[in-house]
């Protein structure tokens, strides 16, 4: 058990407008799981609708909606699936108002690899890293 082509079952959706934001996060998962991305708030609602994902890493600072209002709308839907915020700017008040939203967990950039995946671990504990 724990071979990779397991693992290729999990899917992370990461909502993050910053290509290389995306490509670090991107380079860190894909060997453990598939990832998608969006990057916007619209965008990930509409990709969120169309594909199965079993969590999302969601960047509060985006463009058309931002990381908060998205969270609020998939969580009308669906109070289950584990949404994990992240945040260059993590101030007390963008915590406490992603808790209060139903995220999670945060994580604060630049992305501490060992804390991410620690933090999707305890969602995903099928992922071997």
């Amino acid at each position: 058990m724990g071979t990779n082509e397991e693992n290729k079952n999990v899917t992370i959706l990461i909502a993050e407008d910053e290509e290389s934001n995306f490509l670090l996060l991107k380079t860190i998962l894909k060997k453990h799981c598939n990832v998608i991305q969006a990057k916007t708030g619209v965008e990930l609602l509409k990709v969120y609708n169309e594909q199965h994902a079993d969590l999302i890493l969601l960047d509060i600072k985006m463009p058309e909606m931002n990381g908060l209002e998205a969270l609020k709308e998939i969580r009308k839907k669906d109070k289950e699936i584990p949404i994990i915020m992240q945040s260059a700017y993590a101030f007390e008040n963008d915590m406490e108002a992603a808790r209060a939203a139903g995220s999670n967990g945060f994580i604060t950039k630049p992305i501490n690899i060992v804390e991410l995946k620690k933090t999707i671990s305890t969602y995903l504990p099928q992922i071997v890293w």
